[in-house]
């Protein structure tokens, strides 16, 4: 089960690691295992399904997008705490409304993650 004092600590230091560009610190969050799921692997990886799975493909699509948006910031919004589950809510690349779901495996890591644009 999650709770909030991890939901909070999770959302910060994820929007953090991501407004400080560190690649390493972003994918510290991650199972090796993780799959992730967003309309915008389509656009930046060329991947149809905009499915991505591994770290290392991940993170190899998250290189590319840094390099595509040097001033990328991350503004949170909101947390949404689930089960194993959390959704942050945010401003994203280019101030675009974003909810991401994140599923958590039993040692706090992210397994998958599904990202959600405003239209």
């Amino acid at each position: 089960m999650i709770d909030k004092e991890f939901a909070e600590h999770f959302a910060s230091d994820w929007i953090d690691a991501w407004n400080s560009h560190d690649l390493d610190r972003i994918l510290s969050h991650y199972s090796e295992q993780f799959e992730m799921f967003s309309p915008a692997i389509i656009q930046i990886a060329g991947e149809p399904s905009g499915t991505l799975k591994g770290k290392n493909a991940v993170g190899a699509y998250w290189a590319k997008a840094l390099q595509l948006i040097p001033d990328l910031q991350f503004e949170l919004l909101s947390i949404l705490i689930g089960v194993n589950s959390i959704t942050l809510y945010y401003k994203g690349a280019r101030s675009r409304l974003t909810a991401e779901v994140f599923h958590f495996g039993l040692d706090h890591q992210v397994l998958c993650a599904h990202a959600y644009y405003a239209v």
